[in-house]
C-alpha cells in the first residue's frame, strides 16, 4: 500500500473525470457515514462521478446527513451497485480495515480492478488489499482524517456547510461528544476551523441526539432497569438483549447504538460491555477507561477488534452461552480491571 501522499497527484489532475465508488463497514455509523459523504461532496466539486455504496442499511437518525438520499444499499441493490463497482477507476475504503467489514460486498471489492484507497483508524489493516492508503490509530475519527487529507490535498477551499457537518458528525460521534482520550487538540482545531466555514454544530446535535423515537426510549430504559448486571469485584457492567426485547419494543437499526457507553458513566466502573441476540449471532460491542484494552480483549476472546477502548466482537454461541464465557474469562483480568 503506497502512502496516502502520492494519491494527491491523480486527485489533482482535474483534467479527466473518474468514475469512483466511496464505500464503508457494513451498519455503518456516524463517522462511516459522516466520512464517506464527506468525501463525496469534495469528489463532486472536483468534478468526478460518484457513487456512495453501503454494504447494509443504516441508521435512520442519519437520514438527514447532506447526500444521504443518494446512498445506495448493496443489500436492496445488489446488481446495480456490483455493475458501479466493477466499471468504476477509484475505490474509496473509509472508516474499516479488513475487506470482510463490508459484509457480501467483499468478494466484488476484492475482484475489482479499480485503483482502491484505504482511509481508517483501525489497528491491523489488510494493506495488500489497497493500492493507496492511511491508517492512523491515534486520530479520533476517519472524519478526522477526512479533513486532514481535504487539507493536506490542499482543497480547503471546496468545504461549505453541508460538507463541515458530515465531518463533523464523526468527529463528534466517533469521540463520544468529545469525552474520550481520542479527543486531542487537533480534533478541536479541526472544529474551530469547520465553524469559520459555516458550520452550525448545535443543529447536528439535534439530528443525532435529539431524535428518539417513544419506543427507542422505553426500550432504554426497560434495557438499563431489567438488563444490566454490575460485577464490582472487576468493576465490570453488562447488559445482555435477548432477541424479545428487539421485538417487544420494535427496534430499528441503530436503536442500541450507544447504549454501551451507559454502562461507564457509573462511578468506579472501568469495563462496560453489551451483548445483543441477533437472528444469525450474538453481537458484543466493548467499551473501557484507562489502560484496559477491549481491543485485545475482543480479537483474543471474541472474534472482533477495533480500538484500545472500544471495540466489538461477535460469537455463534447462544446468548446464555456467550455471556457465561464473558464472565469465565473475565478472571483472568481482575487485577487489570483493579
Amino acid at each position: 500500500m503506497k502512502p496516502i501522499t502520492e494519491f494527491y497527484t491523480l486527485l489533482n489532475d482535474t483534467i479527466i473525470s473518474k468514475k469512483v465508488v466511496i464505500t464503508m463497514h457494513q451498519k455503518p455509523d456516524g463517522d462511516a457515514m459522516g466520512s464517506t459523504l464527506a468525501l463525496y461532496h469534495l469528489l463532486v466539486k472536483l468534478g468526478h462521478q460518484v457513487q456512495v455504496i453501503s454494504p447494509t442499511n443504516w441508521s435512520s437518525f442519519l437520514d438527514w446527513m447532506p447526500g444521504a438520499d443518494l446512498v445506495w444499499d448493496y443489500e436492496k441493490s445488489r446488481m446495480e451497485s456490483e455493475a458501479c463497482i466493477n466499471a468504476a477507476e477509484w475505490i474509496f475504503c473509509l472508516d474499516f480495515n479488513v475487506l470482510y467489514r463490508t459484509k457480501n460486498m467483499e468478494q466484488v471489492l476484492t475482484e475489482a480492478k479499480a485503483v482502491k484507497i484505504l482511509i481508517d483508524h483501525h489497528e491491523q489493516p489488510q494493506t495488500e488489499a489497497f493500492d493507496y492508503g492511511i491508517s492512523i490509530t491515534a486520530k479520533s475519527s476517519t472524519c478526522e482524517m477526512i479533513y486532514d487529507f481535504i487539507i493536506a490535498s490542499g482543497h480547503r477551499d471546496l468545504i461549505d456547510p453541508d460538507l463541515a457537518s458530515c465531518i463533523y458528525t464523526g468527529l463528534m460521534t466517533d469521540t463520544g461528544s468529545f469525552r474520550f482520550p481520542s479527543t486531542t487538540a487537533s480534533v478541536h482545531l479541526a472544529i474551530a476551523d469547520l465553524k469559520n466555514l459555516g458550520l452550525n454544530h448545535s443543529l447536528v446535535h439535534e439530528h443525532i441526539y435529539d431524535s428518539n423515537s417513544e419506543e427507542r426510549l422505553r426500550f432504554l430504559g426497560n434495557a438499563l432497569l431489567k438488563r444490566m448486571e454490575v460485577l464490582y469485584e472487576y468493576n465490570t457492567a453488562i447488559m445482555t438483549i435477548p432477541k424479545s426485547d428487539l421485538l417487544t419494543f420494535h427496534t430499528k437499526t441503530g436503536d442500541t447504538e450507544g447504549l454501551v457507553n451507559y454502562l461507564l458513566s457509573l462511578d468506579g466502573i472501568r469495563f462496560g460491555a453489551i451483548v445483543i441476540d441477533r437472528d444469525e449471532e450474538r453481537k458484543w460491542s466493548f467499551r473501557s477507561k484507562g489502560d484496559f484494552d477491549v481491543n485485545l480483549f475482543a480479537r483474543k476472546h471474541f472474534n472482533g477488534g477495533g480500538h484500545k477502548n472500544a471495540s466489538g466482537g461477535n460469537s455463534p454461541d447462544s446468548l446464555a452461552e456467550t455471556v457465561q464465557k464473558f464472565k469465565t474469562v473475565l478472571l483472568d483480568y481482575k487485577s487489570a480491571l483493579n
